[in-house]
């Protein structure tokens, strides 16, 4: 019986422990995660609302289609520059934020597609599936800066659908800019502090 407790109190401690590090893994400098995917798709959005206002060519729309080849590059770049100054395994919380991104990237291209050829309010869709990843990440790494900024996402996600015109993609690259890019900033900053 007394085994079976300690076995308990252990196996808290490690998921404590496997919290507490992937945590510090996105404040040294995994925070660039939200940093890359936040500006990419603020300036794509800058550069999809410039283009279609000046010109009246929706088939600039077709401009977002850059954002996961950018963020991919960035993330390649970033992940080989972090690997070759601190090697580390992967632990299953990292693992666990990993496949979350990637069944949301997923959702999110599948939805771009889809929006090819019928209507609906992609960009209100859009803040819902990062906003919901960006809370999902906040909760599991225990960080309140990102579960607050993933629920203002998702509680925005109807102010595109609600706008008329090309402002909405404005707005919708704001929006990111709040959700994704503070928090980034603010976990870089958390894992500075904690090294100074």
């Amino acid at each position: 019986m007394e085994e079976k407790n300690l076995t308990e109190k252990a196996s808290l401690e490690l998921i404590s422990q496997m919290i507490t590090s992937s945590r510090r893994k996105l404040e040294d400098g995994n925070g660039i995660s939200f940093l890359i995917w936040g500006y990419t798709t603020f300036v794509i959005s800058l550069a999809v609302y410039y283009f279609i206002k000046a010109t009246g060519d929706y088939h600039y729309n077709y401009l977002w289609f850059l954002t996961p080849v950018i963020g991919y590059i960035g993330m390649a770049v970033s992940k080989k520059d972090k690997t070759k100054h601190a090697g580390h395994a992967m632990n299953f919380i990292e693992r666990t934020i990993g496949n979350i991104w990637m069944v949301i990237g997923i959702a999110a291209f599948l939805t771009s597609i889809g929006a090819s050829f019928v209507r609906f309010p992609i960009l209100s869709v859009m803040l819902l599936l990062l906003g919901i990843g960006t809370a999902i990440t906040g909760l599991t790494i225990k960080f309140k800066p990102v579960i607050i900024s993933g629920f203002i996402g998702m509680l925005s996600c109807a102010v595109p659908f609600l706008m008329k015109g090309y402002e909405q993609i404005l707005v919708f690259g704001f929006i990111c800019l709040i959700m994704m890019v503070i928090p980034g900033h603010i976990l870089n900053y958390q894992g500075r502090k904690r090294h100074v």
